[in-house]
């Protein structure tokens, strides 16, 4: 991924949990979240001051789904089940232009 220095794979149900909680920004890092089978997990902002982008993948790391500008204290739904989430800073897909479809690498 471009421009992103540091890569924090969340794996561990405590880290999957924490995820942005009370963390004060994030510039140039990557919060990865991965699951063992495709899930359709609701998404909450609960104790993040700041707004992130999101992306789903599938499997192959392939972008499924898009969330832009998830502010604070807000839920996400999302449509499609997932085998990744990438939290990114906000602006980040627009600035990266990424579009459904395109496979990441990490």
């Amino acid at each position: 991924m471009k421009d992103i220095r540091k890569i924090k794979v969340c794996s561990t149900v405590f880290s999957k949990g924490m995820g942005l909680r009370f963390k004060k920004k994030i510039v140039d890092e990557a919060y990865v979240f991965p699951f063992d089978k495709p899930v359709k997990a609701t998404i909450d902002m609960f104790f993040v001051h700041f707004p992130i982008d999101m992306i789903f993948l599938d499997k192959d790391k392939k972008i499924i789904e898009i969330k832009e500008d998830f502010k604070p204290y807000k839920f996400y739904f999302p449509k499609n089940k997932f085998s990744f989430l990438v939290e990114l800073p906000n602006g980040y897909v627009k600035k990266q232009r990424l579009k459904i479809g395109k496979k990441v690498e990490f």
